[in-house]
């Protein structure tokens, strides 16, 4: 699996966004809820799940769209799943580390 990564740093703050390919562009909708996955905030080089996994360790701050890579996530223990919404038919988490 691939999934789209954009790194941002910002003094002290290093902030991940992670996207599946299929979700980039989209809005998903929950009741009246409605996320749209921007390409401007979500899109950069496609690289590996592996690849963003070891991102996330590295990050302080992170968005993660997508049910397989927040999914991973999960099983790895780095989201737990009461942090994660369902927005659709997709999965999302933060992650913020003080």
């Amino acid at each position: 699996m691939n999934v789209y990564i954009r790194l941002q740093k910002r003094g002290k703050t290093v902030l991940l966004a992670i996207c599946e390919p299929a979700l980039l562009g989209r809005t998903l909708k929950s009741g009246q809820a409605s996320f749209h996955v921007s390409e401007k905030f979500y899109k950069g080089p496609l690289v590996s799940a592996e690849e963003a996994i070891d991102l996330i360790k590295k990050s302080t701050v992170v968005n993660i769209v997508g049910s397989r890579i927040v999914k991973k996530a999960i099983k790895l223990g780095l989201v737990h799943p009461d942090a994660v919404l369902e927005i659709g038919s997709a999965l999302h988490a933060q992650i913020v580390k003080m």
